[in-house]
């Protein structure tokens, strides 16, 4: 079990854009946008994977740093704290440990959302039917996408 880490800024007009965010549109591919399903992130092409942990420590340490490198333009005051942000990156890790996927949200001043997601892979608790985007074939390292030697 792994976790690929995909993160998402733009436009939070373009959240409610159902077509682009469905495997079956045309844009769904090559849209950045967050999928409404969180495992159909699997289904994007690699350039989107940002990162890719088996240690949910590093998984988590990662889901922060997005986080808290935003944190100053969250919209909401609540979303800023601190003390909340390093609680929920506490979380992060229980999560990740378990096989779950953590998916975040905010809303960001002028008008802007940040999506950052860890979803689980080989095989995803949820849809197991979607395979790693990296491969699994043999000779396929699961967890960096590279060529075994």
């Amino acid at each position: 079990m792994h976790h690929h880490g995909y993160t998402w800024l733009g436009s939070a007009h373009e959240l409610l854009k159902d077509g682009p965010r469905r495997p079956l549109h045309p844009e769904f591919r090559s849209s950045g946008v967050v999928p409404l399903e969180r495992a159909h992130w699997l289904l994007k092409p690699t350039a989107f994977i940002q990162g890719t942990w088996s240690d949910a420590e590093q998984a988590a340490a990662w889901f922060g740093r997005r986080v808290r490198a935003s944190a100053a333009a969250f919209a909401s005051e609540r979303d800023r704290d601190t003390t909340r942000l390093v609680d929920a990156t506490r979380r992060v890790v229980e999560r990740v440990a378990s096989g779950e996927d953590v998916v975040g949200g905010w809303y960001l001043t002028g008008r802007r959302f940040l999506s950052v997601c860890l979803i689980a892979c080989s095989p995803h608790r949820l849809r197991p039917e979607i395979p790693c985007p990296v491969g699994t074939a043999e000779g396929i390292n699961p967890v960096t996408g590279t060529p075994t030697v």
